[in-house]
């Protein structure tokens, strides 16, 4: 047999489950659970490592260079952009509409390891490619080992 303890109503019950109040917060907040006429979004972004460079690539298809802001500050990487409503009224009627709109802003902690001044960013058929090269002096070595 099992005691199930009693809690007076007055009580608050010790915490022995997370918070469900905030269990679904970052779920529904998903890209692909954002409500159409939503007003923010985030962009798919894959991160790799190739050549001796971080290459950062996001998903922004629809959008004009001019509306991809790219800023560094400290070593913080951020992308802001807003990708514009298509007018309604030229489109025509929607019968469903999955493609996403509004504005959207990522961040991204760069290692110390970076150079700064060589960052170069280039935007071709909705993929934004943002190369970032580490110093030399970072990259791995050789040491050869000696036997006596």
């Amino acid at each position: 047999m099992r005691l199930i303890p009693y809690v007076r109503r007055t009580e608050v019950p010790a915490r022995t489950w997370p918070d469900v109040s905030n269990l679904f917060d970052g779920f529904f907040h998903h890209p692909f659970f954002a409500a159409a006429g939503s007003d923010r979004w985030l962009p798919a972004v894959d991160i790799l490592e190739k050549d001796g460079a971080l290459v950062v690539r996001a998903e922004v298809p629809g959008m004009d260079e001019k509306d991809i802001e790219l800023k560094l500050e400290g070593n913080v990487l951020t992308l802001k952009g807003e990708k514009k409503v298509e007018n309604e009224k030229e489109a025509g009627q929607f019968h469903r509409r999955e493609s996403f709109h509004g504005s959207f802003e990522r961040s991204f902690t760069l290692p110390d390891t970076v150079d700064r001044d060589k960052i170069k960013a280039e935007y071709k058929n909705g993929l934004l490619t943002i190369t970032i090269p580490q110093r030399p002096e970072v990259a791995p070595r050789e040491i050869p080992v000696t036997v006596q």
